[in-house]
């Protein structure tokens, strides 16, 4: 069984989306139970905090390794063994004893499933043809915005009703078996690869890698980094666990349907203006809650959250996967490190904010910064685009 460009794909396989939808849904279950694992072992929610940002900077510092052995063994078969470490390590956070165990674990698990999405991105760029590769990552997207949204408001019910441990143990057992399923799946052909430091190499002396770098550092920080707190700040203001994850799934909806409003303009605006529309998305968000604190604002900024990622993350992805073609896994790992090593920076950051209850100096840092994110990212591609030659798909349908 073989993969051709000449039959090219227009979507991602069903495995690939439920590979992608896992690692989504056990990145975001956290949020709404932080509270509850807080009480549980008598700490702060600043200190529960270290569950995500521990998962968020193992996640983030082990994609340059999985992207170059993606490259070097195959997308399948690293997805595959990724899933079962993450699928043991999540079983052992349900029955974590204390605090320090349950960090600990999580940063096993988030190593592992670290593999996963920047994995099935590559396989996208490996399989689907530059004309349909947007819309390809969109449904991914889609894929994983369900693994969000069912995350948030699953997490938040479970944790209520029957105790966080179950929600940790779920996705553990549909990791176990999405590496089942990708068995069924072929190898896609890639560029033949001179080894580790070569694809290092070729993906950092780019110096379109290291902008692009920059900026999902920056976007990581802005929104998955602030993200992890939203479900907290809304339990500040006396909202139980079940209700404040079922406002933070408001941002996977929002992603899921902002996901298909993008399929439908990347025909009709250039790449830099859907950037423009996320980035604004992101910054009116912030700006809105800065002035007015309360349940409304927050769950606003969720669902603004949510159009930030479908536009601006999107189309920062597709144009990582087009930079260096012939290391695209590095390109694409190096990518997701640096997203995820900026949303562990900016969780820990923010943390003392949720134990201070300081939400509206973090939200103005956030407009603001947001502001800078927007203009950055549109200048940089317009120049990238300006010096670079212009891909087919731009070419014909303003997409990569």
């Amino acid at each position: 069984m073989s993969l051709s460009r000449d039959s090219s794909p227009t979507r991602p396989p069903l495995w690939i989306s439920v590979a992608s939808f896992v690692s989504s849904f056990d990145r975001f279950v956290v949020s709404p139970i932080l509270v509850l694992v807080a009480a549980t072992f008598g700490v702060s929610v600043g200190q529960a905090v270290a569950i995500a940002s521990g998962y968020y900077l193992a996640y983030g510092l082990c994609q340059p390794l999985w992207g170059a052995l993606s490259d070097r063994f195959g997308r399948i078969r690293l997805m595959r063994w990724a899933l079962v470490g993450a699928g043991v390590a999540g079983m052992i956070s349900a029955a974590a004893p204390n605090l320090v165990t349950l960090v600990a674990v999580r940063v096993v698990a988030g190593a592992f499933f670290g593999a996963i999405v920047p994995t099935s991105l590559t396989y996208v760029g490996d399989t689907v043809s530059d004309a349909h590769r947007q819309r390809a990552l969109s449904d991914l997207m889609a894929a994983m915005a369900v693994g969000t949204a069912l995350a948030a408001a699953a997490a938040g019910i479970t944790g209520q009703l029957v105790g966080w441990r179950v929600v940790f143990a779920v996705p553990a057992v549909v990791a176990l078996v999405s590496a089942w399923g990708l068995r069924s799946l072929a190898e896609p052909p890639r560029t033949t690869s001179n080894g580790v430091g070569a694809a290092f190499r070729a993906a950092l002396s780019n110096r379109w890698v290291v902008v692009v770098g920059i900026l999902v550092f920056v976007e990581g920080g802005l929104v998955l980094g602030v993200l992890t707190l939203l479900a907290p700040a809304l339990q500040a203001q006396g909202v139980d666990a079940a209700r404040a994850g079922l406002a933070a799934a408001a941002y996977g909806i929002a992603v899921l349907l902002s996901s298909q409003v993008l399929k439908a303009l990347t025909r009709r605006l250039p790449r830099w203006a859907l950037m423009a529309i996320g980035g604004i998305a992101l910054t009116a968000g912030y700006a809105v809650a800065a002035m007015s604190v309360s349940v409304p604002t927050i769950i606003g900024i969720v669902v603004m959250l949510g159009i930030t990622w479908a536009f601006l993350h999107t189309s920062l992805q597709t144009w990582a996967t087009s930079i260096v073609p012939e290391a695209r896994g590095t390109v694409v790992a190096c990518f997701a490190a640096s997203l995820f090593i900026g949303s562990s920076i900016a969780a820990v950051i923010a943390g003392p904010a949720a134990d201070h209850d300081q939400w509206h100096t973090l939200f103005i840092a956030c407009a603001v910064t947001a502001a800078v994110l927007t203009v950055a990212s549109v200048l940089a591609y317009r120049a990238f685009t300006a010096r670079e030659p212009a891909p087919r798909s731009e070419e014909v349908a303003t997409d990569v």
